[in-house]
């Protein structure tokens, strides 16, 4: 068998309650501006994207059918550059009403996860320099200085897991890749 053709993860679809205040939400948390919206089926839905070569990253669509306390979600994802950038972030979803904010160091990423308005799941995360073998976690002090991060990261990924540059296990991984199916 060949390698399949590629494919990439591009959007991802949240059915929801409140229309406007995860419009809302989003747009003012990640930037992401409405590229369209319509009513399909009964449904409303609206599309949001931050590049221009995608139509929508995220689409909201009404008609959640859980309560509150259901999960539907495991997470949305969203990798950004920096540990700057990852604070900013914690700062501007606390600002927009996110609950459930937690810092997690998973050794090859710097996390934080909180819940969107309706108690979705979002996780944004910075990659570090280290490949860490999976899952390993610790909490981690988003207030902390970069260089504090930084340094107690390696000193505990050192000490506690199974690691290596990050580019080796690209490498590793990107020839896996080439390799046909089974």
């Amino acid at each position: 068998m060949t390698v399949p053709p590629n494919a990439q993860l591009t959007h991802v679809g949240l059915y929801v309650n409140d229309m406007d205040a995860m419009v809302s939400f989003y747009t003012g948390l990640i930037g992401f501006v409405v590229t369209d919206s319509g009513e399909f089926l009964g449904r409303d839905l609206t599309f949001l994207s931050r590049r221009a070569d995608e139509h929508h990253q995220i689409v909201l669509v009404t008609g959640r059918k859980a309560d509150r306390d259901t999960v539907l979600l495991s997470q949305v994802s969203f990798r950004v550059d920096d540990l700057d950038a990852l604070k900013h972030f914690h700062r501007r979803a606390l600002e927009l009403g996110a609950t459930g904010m937690e810092g997690r160091n998973h050794g090859n990423s710097w996390s934080i996860y909180f819940e969107d308005p309706e108690g979705n799941r979002v996780e944004m995360y910075t990659p570090t320099p280290w490949y860490v073998s999976q899952p390993w976690r610790v909490p981690l002090d988003i207030t902390e200085d970069n260089e504090v991060i930084e340094a107690t990261t390696r000193k505990l990924v050192q000490e506690s897991a199974t690691w290596g540059p990050v580019e080796d296990w690209q490498a590793e991984l990107a020839a896996r890749l080439e390799q046909p199916a089974e």
